[in-house]
């Protein structure tokens, strides 16, 4: 199935470089040599091999945002499944930002309105650690305030760091059908590995696109991390004519264990039960290879 998704705000807000680094393999430094979009963008985007997102990156310099708004509102804004839309921090012209995010709001409800929202706060590594959370408040509480009976969903992301990997983990999870039977599943898993957590990475991306957890962490932030670190790594070993197979952890407090899992994913499974031999994960794994291949084929993309 083809899922709609628009990725709107104004122009240097950052969405061709967040897009490129999620979809395209870039690193943050390399999308400096990113040019300005000119009007839309279209790319097709494969994810767990049936859902194909339809990914429309408008450009956000004035006269083509004000197109978009008349001569073209019906067909940019009709038939989509997410709008994501992306505020920079940095902006010098607030009140604008809003007028346009508002106006985007107006024409999802007419064309749209069942569509997801999410709103980006975006280049949040340029604000003091300490001034953080407040800044994301307050523009959380404008994005709302602006929402025209819609559901909004805000993150505050950064290319620098894993926000931009939870941002985008849990909006293309939230397209995912039938998810709720592959956390089932997956909550099995983890029960039978005896492990402390399970999670599923799309392999492609390495977004998270599914976590059973049994034994609490401080750092909810922690799947990711790994995501970027991993997604780095790959590249890494991709410049050097290599590629990323498995990776195994073990010291004195956990074993950890990523694995190619199906031909769709990755899977990390956390162990601290030192009574479970690390040969033990890796055959339910294994056994369970084929099973997760079968659930995942079957979602009704």
């Amino acid at each position: 199935m083809l899922q709609k998704v628009l990725l709107m705000g104004k122009s240097g807000a950052g969405k061709t470089s967040m897009r490129s680094i999620i979809f395209a393999n870039y690193l943050a430094r390399d999308t400096m040599r990113l040019g300005a979009t000119i009007d839309v963008e279209h790319s097709h985007v494969r994810f767990l091999g049936n859902l194909v997102l339809n990914l429309w990156d408008c450009g956000g310099q004035e006269a083509f945002m004000e197109n978009y708004f008349e001569s073209q509102r019906d067909h940019i804004f009709r038939n989509v499944q997410v709008l994501i839309y992306v505020f920079d921090i940095e902006s010098r012209e607030l009140a604008k930002d809003i007028e346009y995010y508002g106006s985007c709001l107006q024409a999802m409800r007419q064309n749209s309105k069942t569509a997801k929202i999410f709103c980006l706060v975006h280049k949040m590594d340029l604000v003091p650690d300490e001034q953080r959370e407040q800044v994301f408040r307050q523009s959380e509480l404008q994005a709302v305030a602006a929402k025209h009976d819609l559901q909004v969903t805000c993150f505050k992301t950064s290319i620098w760091d894993e926000t931009l990997y939870r941002a985008w983990s849990q909006m293309v999870h939230a397209l995912i059908p039938n998810r709720d039977s592959l956390q089932t599943h997956l909550d099995k898993l983890c029960r039978v590995c005896q492990a402390d957590e399970v999670v599923l990475f799309e392999r492609a991306t390495f977004l998270v696109i599914c976590e059973a957890v049994l034994a609490s962490h401080d750092d909810v932030h922690r799947h990711e991390k790994i995501s970027n670190i991993i997604k780095q790594f790959k590249l890494s070993c991709s410049k050097s004519q290599a590629q990323f197979a498995t990776m195994q952890v073990r010291n004195a407090r956990y074993s950890a264990f990523i694995e190619g899992f199906t031909s769709t994913t990755y899977a990390m499974v956390i162990v601290s039960d030192p009574r479970i031999q690390p040969a033990t994960t890796l055959i339910n794994i294994e056994a369970s290879r084929a099973h997760f291949e079968s659930l995942i084929a079957q979602l009704k993309m």
